[in-house]
């Protein structure tokens, strides 16, 4: 339901878009209420407002008490977010910043 994806609930994976199957991993990760969730681009194939529903989604979850670290290409994800961002580049620890 979080991931707007109850009307495929008897769907068969072959038979999802991508992007549906990438909201569906993200789904079945935050069922299981983990510490911590690692996305390694979360948003990649999805369309601008399912991307912003999702990040809100992942807000969500990070203000109830789970860990979440995201590695993404796209720095504009948290804009106004207060989160803190590292840059790394080749390895190495580049930037350090608050949004």
């Amino acid at each position: 339901k979080k991931v707007h994806l109850r009307h495929k609930i008897d769907s068969y994976p072959k038979i999802l878009s991508g992007g549906e199957q990438q909201r569906v991993v993200i789904a079945r990760a935050i069922a299981a209420k983990p510490d911590l969730i690692i996305a390694d681009e979360p948003t990649a194939n999805l369309d601008p407002n399912t991307a912003t529903a999702i990040m809100q989604l992942i807000n969500e979850i990070n203000l109830q008490g789970t860990t979440v670290i995201i590695a993404t290409h796209y720095r504009e994800l948290f804009r106004n977010t207060w989160k803190r961002i590292l840059k790394i580049d080749e390895g190495n620890l580049i930037e350090r910043s608050v949004t």
